[in-house]
């Protein structure tokens, strides 16, 4: 970005743990709504068939992704005019306060109709922040790093959003341990979100001290109509491509485990170990991959991710089908690698595909449009198919279907690693 300067030693940390830890909260709150979403359909939509209240719920978690776009508009918006910093201090408040609101949300049995209606409401809040965070972060991590380190530097975004999963898995496992089903029914399920109040402070403190770059020149306009009219084969290109990345983690750690719950029958406690575990792999693995694609190109980290995607999504999901613990944890490790590769060079390659002026907004756009249309849904895409198909393989097939869009897509991208940003 034009008049940035790389900081160096405590300023590179500090800029590191502001996009990490803001990602780290926004999907924290959305892994432990996933991870609840039996427990919370229960007491939200209540329904003779679980079936249908575990699906009202997970309406409600897309709901909170089909916001994301318009919170990318807004917030990408902000990024461009504004200044990064402006935006990711926004888009962090905007998440903290719904959050803890839902800890302390009254329940259909306490309030009626109301009950969903105010959860509609702070789930659609919290989209319209995760819609700005994930993206501006990545833009903000991206500019502030050097030539040859992009892809490491904006992996640490990865990191945050991965961690935040893992640490909405871990809170869910350790209810599951400690408390009986009836006590995490009545309030145990309350508990992780209210926790969420310690990253919210300790990211909206650290953020608000960041010094504000200085912003790129600025369009002569709406930043997101320039876009749309100069730079749609890039946005298509990005969209075609977070398909893949959206529908495959949101199944195989988000989904997942009221899969083995509810289809293979394990245990929740057992389920959340198990994700816990490969989500930790990921979380080493994110960097390392993202330092190799630095030095050998993005292009080519991507394309063997997707390719491995679209070719072993039905073998490992069919050690996840088997019921046996070591084979569910092999076959979700082998996704773990096969998504932390291609999650790993996202932030960069999507950052490096536009210019400074125009790039909160394209980046936002492009891939919030197809995290919201396939990310958000894919728990619930994969419930309904599963009752409706009667076939407990559904969920894979809608993966490969991903995998071969976003391989045409990779097909048509150019390699960015070695280059400078666009000014």
């Amino acid at each position: 970005m034009a008049g940035t300067i790389a900081p160096t030693g405590a300023g590179r940390r500090q800029v590191i743990v502001a996009g990490l830890v803001g990602n780290l909260l926004e999907w924290y709150d959305f892994a432990i709504y996933g991870y609840f979403a039996m427990t919370i359909g229960k007491q939200f939509f209540p329904h003779d068939d679980p079936t249908v209240s575990l699906i009202a719920a997970f309406s409600v978690f897309a709901v909170g992704f089909l916001m994301r776009p318009l919170g990318g508009i807004v917030f990408g918006h902000v990024g461009d005019k504004l200044g990064r910093r402006a935006a990711i201090v926004a888009s962090s408040a905007a998440m903290a306060l719904p959050t803890i609101a839902l800890g302390l949300l009254p329940t259909y049995a306490q309030i009626g109709l109301w009950a969903p209606a105010l959860m509609v409401i702070l789930r659609m809040v919290q989209g319209l922040s995760v819609g700005g965070e994930y993206t501006a972060s990545t833009v903000f991590l991206v500019e502030q790093a050097t030539d040859g380190h992009r892809g490491r530097t904006a992996s640490w975004a990865v990191v945050g959003a991965i961690g935040g999963t893992l640490l909405g898995s871990a809170a869910g496992a350790l209810v599951n341990s400690l408390l009986g089903p009836a006590d995490i029914a009545a309030w145990g399920w309350r508990l992780p979100f209210l926790a969420g109040i310690v990253p919210a402070a300790y990211g909206f403190v650290i953020r608000r001290s960041l010094p504000e770059a200085p912003p790129a020149a600025k369009a002569a306009g709406t930043p997101l109509a320039i876009a749309l009219r100069l730079e749609w084969r890039a946005m298509l290109q990005v969209a075609g491509i977070t398909a893949c990345s959206a529908i495959g983690f949101y199944l195989i750690f988000v989904y997942v485990v009221v899969y083995l719950r509810q289809i293979v029958h394990v245990s929740a406690a057992e389920a959340l170990d198990i994700n816990s575990l490969n989500m930790a792999a990921m979380v080493v693995l994110v960097p390392l991959i993202a330092t190799l694609s630095d030095r050998i190109g993005r292009k080519k980290v991507l394309m063997a991710a997707a390719v491995g995607i679209v070719v072993l999504t039905w073998p490992l999901f069919a050690l996840i089908h088997s019921g046996v613990g070591a084979l569910i944890w092999l076959g979700q490790f082998g996704f773990a690698v096969l998504v932390a590769a291609y999650r790993s060079v996202m932030p960069a390659v999507m950052a490096e595909a536009f210019p400074a002026s125009l790039r909160c907004s394209a980046v936002s756009v492009a891939y919030n449009v197809p995290t919201a249309l396939f990310g958000g849904t894919a728990p619930m895409v994969a419930a309904f198919l599963i009752n409706r198909e009667h076939d407990d393989f559904s969920p894979a097939y809608f993966l490969i279907a991903a995998g071969v869009i976003s391989v045409i897509a990779i097909a048509t991208m150019r390699e960015t690693a070695a280059g400078p940003l666009r000014a």
